[in-house]
């Protein structure tokens, strides 16, 4: 950990939604935080946004184009924020798309792109980061799942499948790893973000509306990553689902 309780802090899926809300969140809140997405525009924006506040705390965040689906790439975002910062200490796994749809429309490369960023991006993470926190004696992996990995309904078949592999391997993680690498799933439930504008299927995009109709606001997953990341070092919260009180 850097002076003063800071911490290096890597966060996929920056770009909006709740990784935007977590990048944000944790560098105001005196991190360092390199902040990876392929929307680099909305890094920047978000970076500017954010620069004030963050420098009164001692934080910063540093944009980084990213795309989690390329592992030498995603490689290269740790090396590079190790090779600046001297370690890594949080590595937050929040990348991750939602085009619903009925298996019999058959959206085959709707659920190709969903296996790729949820779960292949998942393991790139892991890969790229677990030598780091392994060499270092330390590390809090944070990986953001769903609701859906807790349950299904109809049209969240191939979703809820790929968040219920994220919430496998991220306990699997949590079991394999010493002690001092602590291992954190948190499972939002409806949210204020951008993932329901990809679903192209006529009667998910309605039903998704309907459901959709209470959420809470990004800053709430913030606030439990941060709560998590907050814990003393023989802390370590394994699991946070939560979700707007009028969601049942």
């Amino acid at each position: 950990m850097t002076p003063g309780g800071r911490k290096v802090v890597l966060v996929t899926g920056a770009s909006s939604g709740i990784g935007a809300a977590v990048a944000a969140r944790l560098a105001q809140e005196g991190h360092h935080v390199i902040a990876g997405a392929r929307r680099t525009d909305r890094l920047r924006a978000l970076a500017e946004r954010t620069a004030h506040a963050s420098a009164r705390s001692g934080g910063t965040l540093e944009p980084v184009r990213l795309d989690v689906t390329d592992r030498r790439d995603v490689g290269a975002f740790a090396e590079a924020a190790r090779d600046r910062h001297g370690r890594i200490d949080v590595f937050v796994n929040n990348a991750g798309v939602m085009p619903l749809s009925r298996l019999d429309s058959l959206l085959v490369d709707e659920w190709d792109r969903m296996v790729d960023v949820n779960i292949r991006g998942l393991l790139h993470g892991i890969a790229a980061v677990l030598p780091h926190f392994t060499a270092q004696g330390s590390g809090h992996f944070v990986t953001v799942a769903s609701i859906g990995s807790h349950q299904v309904v109809p049209t969240s078949a191939v979703y809820s499948g790929t968040k219920y592999a994220a919430w496998a391997i991220t306990e699997g993680l949590r079991q394999e790893s010493d002690p001092a690498i602590r291992v954190t799933t948190i499972s939002p439930g409806v949210v204020t973000s951008e993932l329901a504008d990809s679903i192209t299927e006529d009667g998910a995009a309605q039903a998704m509306r309907v459901y959709r109709a209470h959420a809470i606001e990004p800053d709430a997953i913030a606030g439990a990553v941060s709560y998590a990341l907050a814990q003393p070092a023989d802390v370590d919260v394994n699991e946070i689902v939560l979700r707007p009180a009028r969601q049942r």
